[in-house]
């Protein structure tokens, strides 16, 4: 049968078939088959995904059809996010390396930065930004990218992450304006100031966990769990940050599917929740002096996990 494929579009049409057919999880970047195989396929071709229609009636070499044939095959048995086969995916229009070292790299903040977080920086002067449990870095890697003026701080406590987070710095460039500091949270950085503090941290719930497709088995652990309810780590978050952020500082957060469980846990606290092109994903902006006025009830909750 795949005998009779030749070009790439046979072999992007072919990956989807097979991945319908075998009912594979999408969640890593993409949400449907034709797109989980044209990654695939380009990414093993060393395309970009932007090539003209015209590319697609290229044909490929024996050698580029066994390793496009193999990845496709594994993808299938294995469950291996497309990510991790082709060692690279795309982010707020930005191409970054990815590995089992940290998640792929996922989220609808990707939608602010390409934005410039407007409406909520519009009027406020940036020079530093952090991004708090930053996995393979491109959160705060391409917020530097978008805001050339930026200086950006990425912290993980995990090292096998801050590895791949280093990599990615050096592959962007952006060596001169991101640091990488390994620190549970804000405990390497105490004394630093920011105007803008991101994060998207670990948030699934562990009954969440133990029901998450064979595809997310491959990533670390580490970085996708936070407790019964999913918000051990953003309680820490918003218990220290206020502390970190200067006088007009802004605290953007994603929880997910916590975001019920946090409302409920919280409700005094006027977090804003944010709208994309899909609607809402489980995202927050929170002001520092929101943080100062309901400090106690965040601290209460906080002290309550530990």
């Amino acid at each position: 049968m795949t005998a009779e494929l030749a070009t790439i579009i046979d072999f992007i049409r072919y990956g989807a078939s097979r991945f319908s057919a075998a009912g594979l999880t999408f969640g890593h970047s993409h949400d449907n088959p034709i797109d989980e195989a044209t990654h695939l396929v380009l990414a093993s071709l060393h395309l970009p995904p932007d090539i003209p229609p015209a590319y697609g009636a290229g044909r490929l070499t024996a050698d580029e059809r066994e390793r496009v044939l193999g990845l496709i095959e594994r993808r299938v048995n294995e469950r291996l996010p497309v990510a991790y086969l082709v060692g690279e995916t795309w982010f707020a229009g930005l191409k970054f390396k990815s590995d089992r070292r940290a998640l792929v790299p996922r989220s609808p903040i990707a939608e602010l930065i390409e934005s410039g977080f407007a409406p909520w920086l519009d009027g406020r002067h940036v020079e530093r930004a952090l991004d708090l449990c930053t996995g393979s870095g491109c959160i705060g890697i391409a917020m530097a990218e978008y805001n050339p003026d930026w200086r950006v701080d990425i912290v993980d406590i995990s090292d096998e992450a801050l590895s791949l987070a280093r990599e990615n710095i050096a592959f962007q460039h952006v060596d001169d304006r991101v640091e990488a500091v390994k620190s549970d949270l804000f405990e390497g950085v105490r004394g630093r100031g920011y105007d803008l503090i991101v994060s998207n941290p670990p948030y699934v719930t562990e009954d969440e966990y133990a029901a998450l497709p064979g595809e997310y088995a491959h990533e670390p652990k580490l970085g996708l769990t936070s407790g019964e309810d999913g918000l051990d780590i953003c309680l820490r978050i918003l218990d220290e940050a206020a502390d970190l952020l200067s006088d007009e500082g802004l605290l953007i957060v994603e929880v997910g599917e916590s975001e019920r469980a946090l409302n409920a846990l919280l409700p005094e606290v006027p977090f804003v929740w944010i709208e994309f092109k899909v609607g809402p994903m489980g995202v927050f902006a929170l002001e520092r002096r929101d943080l100062l006025e309901h400090r106690d009830a965040i601290h209460a909750a906080a002290m309550a996990r530990r």
